[in-house]
């Protein structure tokens, strides 16, 4: 696998990206446990003889979950029978749909030996309903501090249920492997980790590239010119869609694949209504999250805070934590010049009630349902404008040095490190505190939705990726790769890139274990932040114009907090700046 990171993810990733190779332990805890007993069971009297059914689900559910093939001598060797009767016992398992022969090459005359998803469904529920058994007859003592207390097998459940991910009944028959192009942030990463199992589950290599994010536009847009495409799967920002779909750089996915039987439902509404244009699917949403205020609960605490609910009073709460001497600050932020700085631009306006351009009104806000007809012209020179403007320069006081060079990663680093009280991030950056006991934000962050200005209800930006295919991919290459598109963005992997470390969550169910709730508060917040609506798309436009007028906010904005033009003056610059752009593409 190829990975292309940016210089601070490499540098943060071993420490913090989880250490996963392959399925979390769940399931497998179980095989490990039940394997013993059965050993045990079989010493203790001739008459409990090996069961060859047992012996051989068990030693190819291990394998599985460990990302090995399993060739059925092995499973002979391991049945504890002789070698007739082991045969027939695993004729006997595969008629019964328990499990599945792959074929190795064209001609199947070889074959490996996989999990049905009968089996992995069977397996996986028999673990929870043994664990259940246990707790109701040992009356509590499975999660006993008491190590006498602790009855036999118990460690085997202390960690997270793995959800199965049973393997294509036919490999993918792709030249060269899957190529994944992605982002370079800890969800990706932990797909990455998994590669070894996905690369069983799909039957072929993986190879994927990572990049950040302005890399990795240009590398999608640099691959729609080839001829043919470099990449089976792109992963394409959230605001880009609009973009790539008018141009007519991504697949839409309706007459490739059953959209019904992806469960839209199951999906985050603003993430599933955002990788759609002019009425067609252009992609899957494989990672999302949304831009909230982190903040430090156990300083909020000290000083009797509550977390700030406008514009207001998170400044009056930033200055109050602002104490450059002891190394103190208030807040970290995106004011890099360019993109970091023209999303944190447009997010801003929000807070004050006003869209980039002239949006429709609704119940939630504001309407993107007829963003395809081009009928919208820049808003950025506006009341809301001006005081998004006059907001930012007012945080400024209260920032983080070198604050105008921050972007993603460097604000949720400073956060991480203890530098500063608040920060603005997007959710999917989390771990890279959450899962570092040294940081000290460890254990100690509260999340909530951006402050807004007064007489504004606070919002969360929605952000993430879907997973789409290139318009230019090899036709013959299509049909598989919507199958590995439809395996990455199943319920169960997603559920699976979660309780392997995952913050950005697409589907509800990925998140519906409480164990996973309990590691990181920000899935819960995730999810009710969606069902109350607060999740919106319109901060963040998906229109084919978004990233150039992203690249003008950010860039007069940043002279704007540098104090070389005033205001007004910024405002008329990007106002005429972004017009422009929404006039040239109407010509194109």
């Amino acid at each position: 696998m190829t990975v292309i990171q940016s210089k601070f993810d490499m540098s943060v990733a071993a420490k913090t990206a989880p250490a996963v190779d392959g399925p979390e332990r769940g399931v497998p805890q179980f095989l490990e446990y039940l394997d013993e007993m059965v050993s045990l069971l079989e010493a203790a009297a001739p008459l409990y003889g090996a069961n060859p059914h047992i012996r051989m689900s068990i030693e190819l559910l291990r394998r599985h979950f460990q990302s090995k093939t399993t060739q059925p001598s092995l499973l002979i060797d391991v049945s504890g029978v002789p070698y007739a009767t082991a045969t027939r016992r695993l004729n006997e398992l595969i008629a019964s749909g328990l499990i599945e022969r792959r074929a190795k090459s064209k001609t199947e005359r070889s074959f490996t030996l996989h999990p049905s998803d009968s089996l992995l469904s069977k397996w996986s529920q028999m673990a929870k309903d043994h664990l259940e058994i246990l707790s109701d007859s040992y009356a509590g003592s499975i999660t006993s501090n008491n190590q006498s207390d602790r009855f036999y097998g118990s460690a085997y459940f202390s960690e997270k249920n793995a959800p199965p991910l049973n393997v294509l009944s036919k490999p993918l028959t792709l030249s060269g492997g899957l190529r994944l192009l992605t982002h370079s942030d800890p969800s990706f990463l932990v797909m990455n980790n998994l590669r070894r199992h996905f690369e069983v589950v799909v039957g072929c290599p993986i190879h994927h590239r990572s990049y950040s994010l302005d890399k990795l536009y240009d590398e999608a847009v640099l691959n729609a010119a080839r001829d043919r495409s470099a990449h089976d799967l792109v992963s394409i920002n959230l605001p880009w869609v609009g973009e790539f779909a008018e141009k007519g750089l991504l697949l839409a996915l309706d007459d490739i694949i059953d959209i019904e039987r992806l469960d839209p439902t199951d999906f985050h509404p603003a993430s599933w209504k955002a990788c759609h244009w002019n009425g067609k699917c252009y992609g899957i949403p494989v990672e999302t999250t949304c831009e909230v205020l982190m903040y430090r609960s156990d300083l909020f605490y000290d000083k009797g805070f509550l977390p700030p609910k406008t514009t207001n009073e998170l400044l009056s709460i930033a200055k109050a934590f602002h104490d450059p001497k002891k190394q103190m600050y208030g807040i970290a932020w995106n004011a890099a010049r360019g993109t970091a700085l023209g999303h944190t631009f447009m997010m801003a306006m929000a807070d004050f009630g006003q869209p980039i351009i002239d949006l429709e009104p609704d119940e939630l806000g504001f309407s993107t349902s007829e963003l395809s007809e081009r009928n919208y012209n820049a808003m950025i020179d506006s009341e809301g404008g001006l005081k998004a403007a006059e907001f930012l320069l007012e945080l400024m006081k209260y920032s983080a040095p070198g604050v105008l060079t921050m972007s993603w990663y460097e604000r949720t680093r400073a956060y991480a490190q203890g530098k500063v009280a608040m920060a603005y991030g997007f959710t999917q950056m989390s771990p890279y505190f959450e899962q570092d006991e040294n940081s000290p934000a460890f254990g100690n962050t509260g999340y909530i939705p951006h402050p807004a200005g007064e007489g504004r209800e606070p919002i969360s930006p929605v952000g993430g990726f879907i997973l789409g295919i290139p318009s230019n991919l090899n036709e013959r290459r299509v049909r598989d790769v919507s199958l590995a598109l439809e395996t990455f963005t199943s319920a169960r992997a997603q559920t699976l890139y979660v309780e392997s470390g995952s913050r950005g969550v697409s589907r509800y169910s990925a998140s519906e274990d409480p164990r996973v709730r309990t590691d990181s508060p920000v899935i819960e917040v995730i999810d009710e932040l969606s069902r109350q609506g607060a999740l919106q798309s319109w901060p963040r436009p998906p229109i084919p114009e978004v990233g150039s007028i992203t690249q003008v906010c950010g860039i007069v904005m940043h002279e704007m907090l540098r104090g070389i033009i005033t205001p007004r003056e910024a405002l008329v610059r990007a106002q005429e700046g972004a017009q422009q752009i929404i006039e040239n593409w109407k010509v194109q």
